[in-house]
């Protein structure tokens, strides 16, 4: 099976996992999905995750989260580039999402950041998601 989109893929399979409250999702590792995983458990959006290299392929095995209320943190991911419509903001481009509450991905030339670490630093770059 071809993917023609790993990023929409991947935020598809965390949304689809959240919908019906698994624990845990696992994704097929590539260093661009790795990074969007660091930024978002560096954000608070995902309790942890693992490597696993125990199979034919890499895998990322992503730990959701949830409040003791079993509601999911993570609450919504939108793909805003993708392989058909390239999306691409300058430092002044860069639009709050939800309110500051939620956060916009970035990929730039000084690597995957979010939208707030991009404009601090000055730069923009090409507009992966939102998440929230």
């Amino acid at each position: 099976m071809t993917i023609s989109d790993p990023i929409a893929d991947m935020l598809t399979r965390i949304r689809n996992a959240i919908m019906v409250r698994h624990d845990s999702v696992p994704i097929p590792a590539s260093k661009l999905k790795l990074a969007i995983t660091r930024i978002l458990k560096n954000e608070g959006f995902i309790n942890d995750y693992e490597v696993l290299k125990d199979k034919p392929h890499r895998v990322i095995k992503i730990y959701l989260k949830y409040d003791d209320k079993n509601q999911p943190i993570l609450s919504g991911l939108e793909r805003v580039s993708r392989p058909g419509l390239r999306a691409y903001v300058q430092r002044k481009e860069i639009s709050r999402v939800y309110g500051g509450l939620g956060i916009a991905i970035i990929s730039t030339a000084q690597g995957l950041m979010t939208g707030q670490q991009a404009w601090r630093q000055g730069i923009g770059g090409e507009l992966l998601c939102y998440v929230w």
